[in-house]
């Protein structure tokens, strides 16, 4: 095994499309994004397997991502209050994509999406925020009630998909910045942990200079 990971090798500007239509208000669905809004985070370079489908999608309302998980055999496991060690799903976002820094600013977010966590016996759906440690300035922080979200589960995964409107995403503005900062980490007790670009050796989870680019297409 490299010493330095394949994928720390190179930066990627990945496309985000524009889809008009997101949130849905009709139907089981909130977004249903298309193939095409999948983001490829090349494992295979380093012997990897992912295990989790990634989408993201875009429009003048906000940012929608939906995250399909397959191979599992057991229900989901969370805790609100330990998002970081649930299953589920981890986004950052920079709405600035400044990458000079090592540490984050009032434009970086972190976002949970968990299939299971929340409710009295932890075991519903349940997003939310949480700082991002050693910030220079901390991003304002969302409200469930802000963010539409919804999971499917099914036989061998699930299905979440949130819309998150520009109205808690500090700094989004298309018309100004079409390139924002992005990181992932999908989390799962069986199937392991899948994310964007560099893995848990480096420290993605607080520096954005590690992240991606997000490049808004119309």
């Amino acid at each position: 095994m490299p010493l330095v990971p394949h994928r720390f090798l190179f930066r990627v500007a990945y496309p985000c499309r524009y889809v008009k239509d997101i949130p849905r208000e009709e139907g089981d669905s909130l977004l249903d994004l298309p193939a095409d809004c999948a983001l490829d985070n090349f494992a295979a370079m380093d012997g990897q397997h992912n295990f989790a489908e990634v989408r993201l999608a875009w429009n003048e309302l906000g940012l929608g991502v939906q995250v399909e998980v397959r191979g599992k055999s057991q229900p989901p496991q969370g805790d609100i209050a330990r998002p970081r060690a649930s299953d589920g799903v981890t986004l950052w976002i920079d709405t600035r994509d400044a990458r000079t820094s090592h540490r984050a600013s009032r434009h970086c977010h972190q976002f949970h999406f968990l299939p299971s966590g929340g409710g009295p016996d932890h075991d519903e759906p349940v997003f939310t925020q949480t700082k991002i440690h050693r910030a220079l300035q901390d991003a304002p922080f969302a409200s469930a009630a802000a963010v539409p979200f919804r999971c499917h589960r099914e036989r061998n995964g699930y299905v979440v998909e949130a819309f998150l409107p520009a109205t808690v995403l500090n700094g989004f503005d298309p018309e100004q910045s079409r390139r924002l900062g992005v990181c992932y980490a999908v989390r799962d007790t069986e199937l392991g942990e899948q994310m964007l670009g560099v893995d848990a050796e480096f420290p993605f989870v607080e520096d954005p200079s590690l992240w991606s680019v997000l490049e808004l297409i119309s």
